[in-house]
């Protein structure tokens, strides 16, 4: 049976609702009162719902409110903020399953190998943060006994957080806790394509935080981003996305000289030396550096596979074989490997650069994950696809696709490898695979690349500093030190004493 010839029911969509956006403490329409429908790319163009489409008087409410707020939030005891953030994790365990189903049904992440794991990061963000809550500390100086010198570090104000579709809920989860033990309030604007599960963390949050604390409209980039981007009274801009709308949001925020952080695109390098063991411990670490699981749609993908002479073909098969047995369907299915592409402006853009690698006569296509050689074409869905034998100078090994495609680079020369790594205007991520430390070390020092994972795919821990080098974006998140650089601000404060 078909996903066609299936019912709703079966294939768990739910049945279609408005979802207001939260401002203030209240649940709430756009005050223009239109909405805009999302679509689930499980089915193609079916709506699973309606969100306000929020305007500049809406989101001048939603700053408004937050300042509002903000005093008293920044006055609050940091065991305080932290005690309230533990709370919010726990409720976020409490309804991990709801958030991960909501996440699979709004993005096409697949439900088992993404959506669960990306609701516990949300829910390990917010109690990381909660536990280091007493560290954002100032220093005294040694000025002497008629001298007290001393330094705060005090919030920003009120953070304008813009998010992707691609991991809504983590990459909330690299910003609002952060933002907020550190005493900021926050309004966040929620991807246009993917909001829902976004609204909902507004819901677990909004049972634990001030009205006007946290904020979360809905609406489009042109409209409603812009509009908190330009607004005089948001401290700072952090913004995940791409590299193009990343270098307009730094013009116009720091226009008004707001702060700014960036994450955004990367054409990352994974680097085979030919002392490695072609097992399946390293396939499958190389399987999950690729991201295929989350379609590709991640900044963090290795979709450059720079494979040594010697273990070329060899790595190449065994990659080929598994990439080939993974299950691409239903993201709510449990046996799903894949999900869908987010929606049909997506999932064009893929097929435009496949398009151009299955027609070039310069690269061998080793496998065809297209949509026709896929057979499913209710939903958006592709299968990875892999092309052979290119340089770093072809168009699909320098631009970023965000999708399931991967090109395999021959090389022999250490130098030259590193060369080809470091060729490209992004920095975010890498991959390094050998057993020789001096190797994996060397090569990891080399590569202008903000993070670096050696023999493994994936190990990003919290706690550790995220970001990237070269247009991948500005300043870091995650990380301790990350929160107190990207949201707070240093005061020094020198006081004459009166000696006895």
């Amino acid at each position: 049976m078909t996903s066609t010839q299936t019912s709703l029911a079966e294939l768990h969509i739910p049945e279609a609702r408005d979802y207001p956006m939260f401002v203030d403490g209240a649940w709430v329409d756009a005050s223009s009162g239109q909405w805009s429908e999302v679509t689930t790319p499980i089915l193609r163009e079916h709506v699973i719902g309606r969100v306000p489409s929020s305007g500049t008087e809406d989101v001048d409410r939603a700053v408004r409110a937050a300042q509002k707020a903000f005093p008293r939030w920044r006055s609050q005891h940091f065991t305080a903020r932290g005690r309230i953030l533990s709370q919010i994790a726990d409720a976020i365990d409490a309804r991990a399953e709801e958030l991960a189903r909501l996440t699979a049904l709004d993005t096409g992440n697949a439900l088992r190998t993404q959506a669960r794991p990306e609701v516990a990061t949300l829910a390990n963000l917010f109690r990381y943060f909660a536990g280091v809550a007493g560290e954002i500390k100032g220093t005294v100086l040694p000025a002497g006994d008629d001298q007290l010198q001393y330094s705060r570090q005090e919030p920003l104000g009120v953070i304008g957080c813009i998010l992707p579709w691609n991991s809504p809920l983590m990459i909330a989860g690299f910003k609002i806790p952060a933002a907020l033990v550190a005493g900021n309030t926050v309004v966040v604007k929620a991807a246009e394509a993917a909001p829902l599960s976004v609204l909902l963390l507004a819901e677990i949050c909004a049972e634990h935080l001030p009205a006007g604390v946290l904020n979360v409209l809905t609406g489009s980039g042109r409209v409603a981003g812009e509009a908190l981007v330009q607004h005089p009274d948001v401290d700072k801009i952090s913004f995940t996305g791409s590299t193009e709308v990343g270098r307009h949001v730094a013009r116009e925020a720091g226009g008004r000289l707001a702060h700014v952080s960036l994450e955004l695109g990367g054409k990352n390098p994974s680097i085979v030396f030919p002392d490695v063991d072609i097992d399946d411990d390293f396939i499958n670490q190389l399987l999950l550096s690729t991201r295929v699981h989350r379609q590709g749609q991640s900044c963090t993908a290795g979709s450059r596979l720079f494979l040594h002479q010697d273990v070329y073909d060899e790595v190449l098969d065994r990659l080929v074989n598994t990439l080939a047995g993974l299950k691409v369907g239903n993201p709510l299915a449990e046996s799903t490997d894949m999900g869908a592409i987010v929606n049909d402006k997506q999932f064009a853009s893929v097929c435009g650069f496949l398009d151009d690698g299955l027609s070039s006569t310069k690269v061998a296509t080793v496998l065809d994950g297209s949509p026709d050689k896929l057979g499913n074409s209710d939903g958006y869905y592709m299968g990875p696809t892999v092309f052979s034998g290119a340089d770093n100078s072809w168009r699909l090994s320098r631009e970023e696709i965000f999708g399931p495609a991967l090109v395999a680079i021959p090389w022999n020369d250490h130098s030259d490898v590193i060369d080809m790594a470091n060729d490209s205007h992004y920095g975010l991520a890498a991959y390094v695979w050998t057993h020789n430390l001096d190797l994996a070390l060397s090569t990891a020092h080399a590569l202008e690349t903000g993070w670096v994972q050696v023999n493994q795919g994936g190990g990003q821990m919290v706690g550790q500093s995220y970001g990237g080098y070269k247009q991948s974006g500005l300043g870091r998140e995650v990380s301790l030190e990350g929160m107190i650089a990207g949201f707070t601000q240093t005061k020094q404060v020198n006081v004459r004493l009166r000696t006895l």
